[in-house]
């Protein structure tokens, strides 16, 4: 077992909240270390709607969670450039809803700080032709659109430049504990079964909803909720604005334009602890999504569906509140050493993807506080790698590859993209053509953003993620992972398996029509005429 005591501060977590955290600790001059059981991003982080809230959406019924929202929408707006998209939103009111609440959404977003502007029917039909021809009233607020993948990845790169040490792949088995204070972690490779131990004065718990469960490590008790939220994927982006049910909030009622496809959510529903790890999407949540969501745009009744999937919001109980009443939705900081008498640990949890930073902050002041250190938080005005210089700038720096595949690469990794990227015919070849990912990318994403397997490049590049869900570019990408030494030969065959599976399973749900004929020709591509052998959980 090997044991490392280098740190001042050890992050338990990977997603948007845990790579803020690393963020915000290094740029404070703290030796921070995190630690994540699989990938960044592979939790509720990844898996939302990726929609950048002005806050409107909670303005009638938490106007606090409003005010936090409109404050990091601004903010994210200046320091996350290239992973975001301003594209404004619409809250419409239909036939069936009442018209009166539009006034009361209008007043509580405005006592929110948050913009407004009423539009008629005809104007909001000419801002935005897909939404429904039917509605009554209409609303334009500053919403936007964010790639959590592109977000977490630019914490993380920052953390690493700053001197955070980033672990994905290691999976928190213990805390070590002497006494009444947390003076570390014991952790496992998921690969290579190392076992570890490292130390560290604070130990910060941002694992989200699994948070319960590093927290019963120590014998302590945080009581979470889980709510299961079902979203689809559509094959083109429909929309070009954030559309969103002028109503409370309730399933289906936001569709969101994402990169190149758009996205209809979400559900809300209650489940059981114990299966947060094996989430499947029911054909009744997909009925829903289906009816709810063509009436904000009529069109998606035409619009194959490419997928769905499933996160889960970690909501907690207060302590005086065990069965879980009145769960908050809201930003939950515990420090455990005011809570339950144990130093050296903090719990971050709650909140959303749009107060990752402000939780991050919270988190860090906290840790700060512990160790006596100083340094005052930067994160709202440095910005994130990628996001220094404007789109324009960088594209002027990139002449070497034709405008749409320019274009792209500067889309995801602003101005960290190379200007090598397109220097010669290899380097501009395309992997994937439904996301115009070249070989420079995935070379670059391979150098510099912690590229470990196949889904690590999706997570980073899009790769897979199109029209064709990786039938045409898995093999091409795990065949360069493989001549770039990422991967041995035997890894690539078995990382393009779980590859092609992980796509099935978000195909499952929504596999008739075109969708089930394209998965059977995917599977006589790979299995019939490449030889590719079955996973025994395989359930094509």
């Amino acid at each position: 077992m090997r044991n490392s005591t280098d740190f001042d501060v050890i992050i338990i977590g990977g997603g948007a909240t845990g790579a803020g955290i690393a963020r915000d600790c290094a740029l404070r001059g703290l030796r921070a270390v995190l630690l994540e059981r699989h990938d960044i991003a592979t939790g509720a982080t990844g898996r939302n709607h990726g929609l950048l809230h002005s806050g409107a959406r909670y303005a009638v019924t938490d106007n606090e969670s409003a005010r936090e929202c409109i404050a990091e929408n601004q903010i994210l707006k200046r320091i996350a450039r290239h992973c975001i998209e301003p594209t404004d939103g619409l809250f419409i009111t239909l036939p069936e809803d009442c018209l009166a609440y539009q006034r009361q959404f209008i007043d509580a977003c405005t006592q929110a700080g948050i913009p407004v502007q009423a539009l008629s029917p005809q104007e909001a039909l000419r801002m935005e032709p897909s939404v429904n021809p039917t509605l009554i009233g209409a609303v334009r607020v500053p919403d936007g659109t964010v790639d959590p993948f592109r977000l977490t990845a630019s914490n993380m790169l920052d953390a690493r430049e700053h001197g955070a040490k980033i672990m994905t792949g290691y999976d928190v088995c213990g805390l070590i504990r002497h006494g009444d204070t947390v003076s570390g972690v014991r952790a496992r490779h998921a690969g290579s079964n190392e076992q570890l131990e490292i130390y560290a004065p604070v130990v910060v718990n941002a694992a989200g909803i699994w948070g319960q469960r590093i927290a019963e490590y120590a014998d302590l008790r945080i009581r979470m909720f889980p709510a299961k939220g079902a979203l689809l994927i559509l094959e083109n982006r429909i929309n070009q604005h954030v559309i969103n049910r002028c109503r409370k909030p309730a399933d289906a009622d936001i569709l969101v334009p994402g990169d190149t496809i758009s996205l209809i959510g979400t559900t809300s529903t209650r489940i059981d602890y114990d299966t947060i790890d094996n989430l499947r999407v029911t054909p009744q949540e997909v009925d829903i999504l289906l009816q709810e969501g063509e009436k904000l745009a009529p069109i998606m009744g035409k619009s194959r569906v490419l997928r769905a999937y499933a996160g889960v919001r970690p909501l907690v109980a207060s302590d005086d509140d065990p069965a879980g009443r009145n769960v908050s939705r809201g930003i939950v900081l515990l420090d455990h050493a005011e809570r339950d008498g144990l130093n050296g640990f903090i719990t971050i949890t709650g909140g959303k993807l749009m107060t990752y930073r402000l939780m991050a902050q919270w988190a860090t002041d906290a840790v700060c506080r512990k160790l006596n250190h100083s340094a005052a938080c930067t994160t709202a005005t440095t910005p994130l790698p990628g996001s220094h210089d404007s789109t324009q700038q960088t594209l002027g720096k990139i002449i070497s590859l034709p405008a749409s595949l320019r274009g792209s690469a500067v889309y995801r990794h602003g101005d960290r993209t190379p200007h090598w990227l397109g220097s010669d015919r290899h380097s501009r070849s395309l992997v994937c053509e439904c996301e115009a990912v070249t070989a420079g990318e995935v070379q670059y994403a391979v150098e510099n953003l912690q590229i470990r397997s196949l889904l690590d490049l999706r997570r980073r590049t899009r790769v897979g993620m199109g029209t064709c869900q990786g039938e045409l570019c898995a093999c091409r990408a795990a065949g360069m992972l493989n001549r770039l030494h990422v991967t041995t030969e035997a890894e690539s065959l078995d990382q393009l398996r779980a590859f092609l599976n992980e796509r099935w399973k978000g195909i499952k749900p929504v596999a008739w029509g075109d969708a089930l004929r394209e998965s059977e020709y995917t599977r006589w591509v790979y299995q019939g005429l490449c030889g590719l052998e079955k996973e025994a959980d395989d359930a094509i």
